[in-house]
């Protein structure tokens, strides 16, 4: 199979599909990888890297997705990309379809094979390529929410674990997965007085057992959600439905209760956000002002440390896309129920539920692709 990786285009995003360490595991098992020129700058792997690791540098974009049969990238093809897009190509990427109706129709059209990341599965229940990127997003959050709190930022000008003699911030956490366990991990660290919101009693006796006495866990009620928003300094919206858009969990309404110059970091952004007042921004504008209260809603959070995101995220999507590339499309799906679970548009048709259901669309079971 002929394998390509191009350099991103989305603003500020510096990761790219397969490092020269991946390459070289394609082309042991014998299939051909085309590298855009400069696509691995970004985390400082040149061409010469890819080229020694066996890969083929080309000049264009245009130039790998004419020849690859699978394009491996990090985030969701920009309009550009869809259109270079073909019938029976493989897109094997993140995608985050539920919030954006443009690339869902656009990748319909296209009637490429699009395998989303953030919805293949593992034996535990969980979401094995997502997670290295929300273990990054969750504790950037931190830093994020940190810095926008600065005076400089727009924020109330508190300094996240205090000094002695006056308090640290309040750090409401929602959601208490893995986006929203290494936020408090690492508010928790700083010295913050965190406090963890989820409906899941599990989750909330796991998180209460990890975190001792170093940070709360409150159920997420409507009444309890309101009382800390209103009273944090900091909050993380964190939320998770696989594949589907997120529910608005804080209000336009209940900013008007909170501190002016409190803080939201909407990690949720990539599936609509979780924050009604919430509208994806970039790394080089992440945050606006609304009713006094700064929001932070950078769609690609872990494309600012590139290296450490994209080492990663290869470690995890690799061996997929190995199985991709020496099975075939239709058997590595056939045979693989996890990976079959990451298809999400096939032949012009969606093939998740969650998807289909958020856009108004018709939904065709994905093993009816493999069949």
């Amino acid at each position: 199979m002929i394998v390509g990786t191009v350099r991103e285009i989305k603003n500020h995003e510096y990761r790219v599909g397969l490092t020269p360490e991946s390459v070289h595991e394609l082309t042991a098992h014998g299939h051909a990888v085309l590298v855009e020129t400069g696509a691995g700058e970004g985390i400082g792997a040149h061409d010469a890297l890819y080229e020694k690791a066996g890969a083929r540098i080309v000049a264009t974009a245009e130039a790998v997705f004419a020849s690859a049969d699978m394009i491996v990238k990090v985030k969701e093809p920009q309009a550009d990309e869809r259109a270079m897009l073909r019938a029976g190509q493989i897109l094997y990427t993140y995608l985050h379809l539920a919030p954006d109706p443009d690339q869902t129709r656009d990748l319909i059209a296209s009637r490429a094979i699009c395998i989303a990341y953030e919805t293949v599965t593992d034996d535990h229940g969980g979401l094995p390529l997502l997670k290295p990127m929300s273990q990054v997003a969750g504790r950037m959050a931190i830093q994020a929410g940190a810095t926008a709190l600065e005076k400089a930022h727009g924020g109330r000008g508190v300094l996240l674990g205090g000094v002695p003699g006056v308090l640290p911030a309040k750090v409401a956490v929602i959601g208490g997965g893995v986006v929203g366990f290494n936020a408090a991990q690492m508010a928790a660290g700083l010295g913050a007085d965190v406090t963890i919101l989820d409906r899941s009693p599990e989750v909330l006796e796991r998180l209460g057992m990890y975190f001792e006495a170093r940070a709360k866990t409150r159920f997420s009620n409507r009444a309890n959600l309101a009382e800390c928003v209103a009273d944090a300094d900091l909050v993380i919206g964190a939320v998770l439905i696989p594949g589907a858009a997120a529910p608005k969990l804080v209000s336009a309404a209940m900013l008007k209760s909170m501190k002016k110059g409190a803080v939201l970091v909407d990690v949720a952004i990539d599936q609509g956000g979780c924050f009604e007042t919430s509208h994806a921004t970039t790394h080089a504008d992440p945050t606006y002002i609304v009713d006094g209260i700064v929001h932070y809603c950078v769609a690609n959070m872990p494309g600012a440390v590139a290296r450490t995101s994209t080492y990663a995220l290869n470690n995890v999507t690799l061996p997929h896309a190995l199985r991709i590339a020496d099975l075939g499309w239709k058997d590595a799906l056939r045979t693989d129920r996890h990976l079959l679970a990451g298809l999400n548009v096939w032949d012009g048709k969606v093939t998740y539920r969650a998807v289909a259901e958020a856009l108004g669309l018709t939904y065709v079971e994905a093993a009816e692709a493999v069949a």
